[in-house]
């Protein structure tokens, strides 16, 4: 479930705690937590609904000026009405992981981890690698980084999203770059 950035601004805000989406089969479940660049978005009751009950009052929750607007938001398409309550925005727990510097314990738990990741992927010292580039080229495009690993660009996102997950990397609008903790991981220190 992607949001706009305007969107996101106003969830922030406080100004929008409704969205709704056309889904064969919904995305995001009642108590879920969807991540955004915002924070976590606490995700509350997922209700499908006819389309012709969304009220007014729902709509503008939802960032539209009316029902006539959400609906030319949403077009026909395929699938079915669901509204989805956002129940709140919470910091994104990997944020404070990004400023933590390491002890030894964690630095070899980290690597232990990273391993485990390496003998999946079938190469030793990947994600190592993976960590080494994006230190020596900050800001470079996935499909650059990836071309210099011979790796898939797809496959390479969705180990660098790995490494994001336990606070070594951060996402920039184009490519990445290394957290303080990340820095402090390839140090050694």
């Amino acid at each position: 479930m992607l949001f706009k950035a305007h969107t996101l601004d106003a969830i922030a805000r406080g100004d929008v705690d409704l969205a709704f989406r056309r889904w064969t089969r919904p995305t995001v479940k009642t108590g879920s937590r969807l991540r955004t660049k915002i924070g976590s978005l606490l995700i509350g009751e997922v209700t499908l609904i006819e389309p012709e009950k969304c009220t007014a009052e729902e709509a503008r929750r939802a960032g539209f000026e009316d029902v006539a607007a959400l609906e030319r938001d949403l077009g026909k398409g395929d699938g079915s009405l669901y509204r989805i309550v956002i129940a709140g925005v919470e910091a994104d727990e990997r944020t404070s992981l990004r400023d933590e510097m390491l002890s030894q314990t964690v630095i070899a738990g980290l690597a232990d981890q990273l391993g485990r990741w390496d003998k999946a992927a079938g190469h030793a010292g990947y994600h190592r690698k993976i960590l080494q580039l994006i230190a020596d080229h900050p800001g470079m495009a996935a499909a650059d980084l990836a071309a210099q690993l011979d790796v898939e660009k797809l496959k390479f996102k969705r180990d660098v999203r790995k490494l994001k997950e336990v606070g070594l990397t951060i996402s920039l609008d184009i490519g990445y770059r290394l957290s303080p903790r990340g820095r402090s991981f390839l140090d050694g220190r």
